[in-house]
């Protein structure tokens, strides 16, 4: 799977392990930054992700900052995503199935390792169900229907 992978100062570190352990595990991820630990704005990182799932450059999209909150709100004004800000499995697992999520948010100074890539696994492995969600997310990109 194409995954899109940006953070911000506070979560580069968590970005690296993350990335590395994707790549790992088979799939082709793009860093989208930022390079260093160096001071930078979450906005600017969160739109870069969102640019390339609206795009269709990337399947699916990691954002993440110190809180997870900032960077989930930049990813979604771009109407074609549904960034989820998650910090457990389970609403992992829901945002994909009940909300077709394409983007996971989480909080580096909020979630361990181990437990982001719980997260992330679940949300990689949960498919949308569709039915009586469809509707509801077709009005999250299009809210006048």
């Amino acid at each position: 799977m194409k995954i899109a992978i940006a953070s911000d100062h506070a979560a580069i570190d968590l970005k690296a392990e993350l990335a590395q352990w994707l790549r790992d595990e088979g799939h082709d991820v793009a860093d989208l930054g930022p390079a260093t630990a160096d001071r930078v704005d979450y906005p600017d990182y969160g739109y870069k992700l969102a640019t390339a799932i609206a795009s269709g450059d990337a399947e699916r999209g990691i954002a993440l900052c110190g809180s997870g909150i900032g960077i989930s709100i930049a990813v979604n004004r771009n109407p074609a995503c549904r960034a989820a800000l998650v910090g457990e499995p389970l609403s992992a697992a829901l945002s994909r199935e009940h909300n077709d999520a394409n983007v996971l948010a989480m909080g580096a100074r909020l979630t361990g390792v181990d437990m982001a890539k719980a997260c992330v696994t679940a949300f990689l492995t949960t498919e949308f169900g569709g039915g009586r969600h469809a509707g509801r997310v077709e009005k999250l990109s299009h809210p006048a229907l």
